[in-house]
C-alpha cells in the first residue's frame, strides 16, 4: 500500500483520497486506518471516498462510517424510538421498519420522500463506552490578554483536579484551550495560573471573537483531531469536563461547542464540585425501580428565581449514550485565580486545523473601541446605592462616594432603579449614574468581602448580582424590606445620617473589612447606633439570615 494513513492529518488523507480510485487501495487504507490510529473522521473520509468511485460497501460489515456493525459512534444519526429510547428529546419520529421491508434511501430519512432532510428530526447519538479524562477550559482573550474570569477557571480546575487525585487516585489534568492571535504566551501564562497542558491555536484571522471558526476549532481540539504533534499527548475521546466563560462571548461558543460534541451545559454557574450521585431516575438507570452510582460527576450549582434558589445541574449518561464532556459556563467573580508561578512546569501545544475560508465570509472591517469601563468585582469592598438617595440624588451620591473614599480597596455600585430614572445629578458626579456600575443580573456580579447596600429595596434582580458577598450590611427606613431577607446586618435609618456615621467608623478604623466579614460585626452595628431618630440605639442593626438557608 503506497499511503500509509497514519502519516497524514485527517483533512491531508481526505486530498489525497480524492486522487485514489482503486477500491482494493481504498480499503486497504480503511483497515490500515482501524488497525492504526482508527480515527472515527479518517475512517468517514475513506468511506466516502468507496461510496463515490461506485463501490458496494452498503451490505458489508463495516457501517455508514467504516466501524463494526453495531458500535456506536459520535455523530452517527439514529432515527428509531427503538434505538433512541422514548427519553430522547427532539421531535417525535417514526417507528421503526420490519426488518425485512428495504430500508429508505439516505435522502429520505428524515421523514417523507419529498421533505428535506433537517437536523432537527433526527438524534444525534453520542460516543458510547467512550473514554474521557480531563477539564478543559476555555480562555477567552481580549486585546492580546487572558480575561480575569479565565484565571478565576483555571483556578477553580486545578483545585477540582488536586481533590480529583486525592478522591479517586488518578492524575488527570487542566487543559487549557484558547485560540486567537499571537497566542502562544496567553497560553504559556494559563500554565502559570494552573494549567498541565495548554492548547493553543494561533491565527491572525482569530483576532477577534467569531463563531463559526472558533466553535470549528475548539470542538476539532477537544475531539483529539489534528496532526500527530498537535494530539500525541492524550489517548482519550473526548475531555471529562469542560468550563466555559459566562460572558457574551463564551455563552454563545459554550452552547455550540456543546451542540457539536453532543453534550450538555449547564449555564451561568457560581460553584463547582465533583463526587458520586446516585439516581433512580429510569431514564437514566433503565429500568424502574433500579438505583445506579454514577461516579466523578460534575456538580454544577447555579442561582434560579433571579438568587432565591439555588439548583445543583448533573450530566448523567443514559442507557447506551453518554454525555461528555459535562460542561459549564462560568459567572465572572465566582472564584479567586491562584497566585501564578511562571516557573511552573506544563506543556505548551500548537494545534493543527486547516481552517475553511467560508468560515470568514463575514470580515470586520471598521470598529470603534469603547472605554474600558468600570469594573466592580475583586474589591474588598463594594457601596451599592440605590432608590433611596431620590431626595437629594447629588447629596446621595457623594455620600456614597465618601464611604468609598474611607476604605483602602473599595467602589461604588449603583441599582438599576438609578439608571432608568430620571434624577438630575450635578455634573462631577453624573458619571457615577452609568450603567456600567449597575450591580444585578444585567449588570456586573459581585462577591466582595464586604457589601453595603444604602438605600436598595432588595429586588431579586439585584440579589442575584451580590447574593454571594461575604457579609452584606444595607440600610433603609422601611423595616419590611426585601433586602433584610438576605442580609448579615440591617440598619433600620435614612441612608443620609447612617453613611456619614459609617464613613466616620471605616477612617477611625472600626468599621474594617476584615472585622465585619469575620463574624464579629460589633463595629458595623454599633456605628450606626443611634442614626434613626426614632430607634434605640442597640435596635438600630439587626442581624437576618434568613435569605441564605438554600445555600
Amino acid at each position: 500500500m503506497a499511503l500509509d494513513p497514519d502519516d497524514y492529518s485527517v483533512d491531508e488523507l481526505r486530498e489525497e483520497l480524492d486522487t485514489i480510485d482503486e477500491t482494493d487501495e481504498l480499503q486497504a487504507i480503511l483497515e490500515a486506518e482501524q488497525a492504526g490510529r482508527d480515527r472515527k473522521t479518517a475512517r468517514e473520509a475513506v468511506h466516502r471516498r468507496l461510496e463515490a468511485v461506485g463501490a458496494d460497501v452498503a451490505g458489508s460489515a463495516e457501517s455508514s462510517d467504516g466501524v463494526e456493525e453495531g458500535t456506536e459512534t459520535e455523530g452517527e444519526y439514529e432515527e428509531t424510538k427503538e434505538t433512541v429510547g422514548d427519553e430522547a428529546e427532539g421531535e417525535e419520529i417514526d417507528e421503526v421498519e420490519d426488518e425485512d421491508e428495504p430500508a429508505a434511501d439516505d435522502e429520505d430519512t428524515a421523514g417523507e420522500a419529498d421533505e428535506p432532510q433537517t437536523r432537527d428530526k433526527k438524534h444525534v447519538r453520542a460516543l458510547a463506552d467512550g473514554h474521557y479524562e480531563d477539564v478543559w477550559v476555555f480562555c477567552e482573550t481580549q486585546q492580546g490578554d487572558l480575561l480575569e474570569v479565565s484565571r478565576e477557571m483555571l483556578g477553580k480546575a486545578r483545585e477540582l483536579m488536586d481533590q480529583f487525585a486525592e478522591d479517586y487516585g488518578d492524575e488527570e489534568r487542566v487543559v487549557a484551550f484558547l485560540m486567537g492571535n499571537d497566542c502562544e504566551e496567553l497560553a504559556e501564562e494559563c500554565i502559570a495560573y494552573g494549567a498541565d497542558v495548554a492548547v493553543y491555536h494561533d491565527d491572525d484571522r482569530l483576532e477577534r471573537f467569531l463563531h463559526k471558526p472558533y466553535t470549528e476549532i475548539s470542538a476539532h481540539m477537544a475531539r483529539g483531531e489534528g496532526t500527530v504533534e498537535s494530539t500525541d499527548w492524550r489517548e482519550y475521546d473526548k475531555p471529562r469536563y469542560i468550563l466555559f466563560p459566562a460572558t457574551n462571548n463564551g455563552r454563545d461558543l459554550s452552547a455550540k461547542v456543546q451542540a457539536e460534541l453532543d453534550s450538555g451545559l449547564a449555564s451561568d454557574c457560581s460553584d463547582l464540585f465533583i463526587e458520586e450521585n446516585e439516581v433512580s431516575n429510569p431514564v437514566k438507570t433503565g429500568e424502574p425501580g433500579v438505583k445506579k452510582t454514577f461516579e466523578k460527576v460534575l456538580h454544577m450549582k447555579r442561582p434560579d428565581f433571579s438568587g432565591f434558589e439555588y439548583s445543583t445541574i448533573l450530566c448523567l449518561d443514559n442507557p447506551g449514550r453518554e454525555f461528555h464532556p459535562q460542561g459549564a459556563s462560568i459567572i465572572p467573580g465566582s472564584f479567586d485565580p491562584i497566585e501564578p508561578d511562571y516557573d511552573r512546569d506544563g506543556l505548551v501545544v500548537e494545534h493543527d486545523m486547516e481552517l475553511d475560508e467560508d468560515w470568514f465570509r463575514v470580515e470586520i472591517t471598521e470598529y470603534d473601541q469603547l472605554e474600558a469601563g468600570v469594573d466592580l468585582t475583586g474589591h474588598d469592598v463594594v457601596v451599592c446605592l440605590g432608590r433611596g438617595i431620590a431626595d437629594d440624588p447629588t447629596e446621595g451620591m457623594e455620600l456614597g462616594l465618601d464611604l468609598v473614599d474611607a476604605f483602602e480597596d473599595a467602589e461604588l455600585g449603583i441599582t438599576r432603579g438609578i439608571v432608568t430614572s430620571s434624577y438630575q445629578f450635578d455634573g462631577h458626579v453624573e458619571q457615577y449614574a452609568k450603567e456600567e456600575r449597575q450591580i444585578g443580573e444585567t449588570g456586573q456580579v459581585v462577591a466582595p468581602d464586604l457589601y453595603i447596600a444604602a438605600g436598595v429595596s432588595g429586588a431579586v434582580q439585584h440579589k442575584v448580582g451580590m447574593d454571594e458577598s461575604d457579609t452584606i450590611v444595607s440600610i433603609n427606613t422601611d423595616s419590611d424590606a426585601r433586602i433584610r431577607d438576605f442580609s448579615d446586618y440591617f440598619v433600620e435609618g435614612d441612608l443620609f445620617e447612617v453613611l456619614p456615621e459609617l464613613t466616620d467608623a471605616a477612617e477611625s478604623g472600626e468599621l474594617a473589612p476584615e472585622a465585619v466579614a469575620d463574624g464579629s460585626g460589633d463595629t458595623a452595628a454599633d456605628s450606626s447606633g443611634g442614626s434613626s431618630d426614632d430607634s434605640e440605639p442597640d435596635a438600630s442593626a439587626d442581624a437576618a439570615t434568613g435569605g441564605d438557608t438554600d445555600d
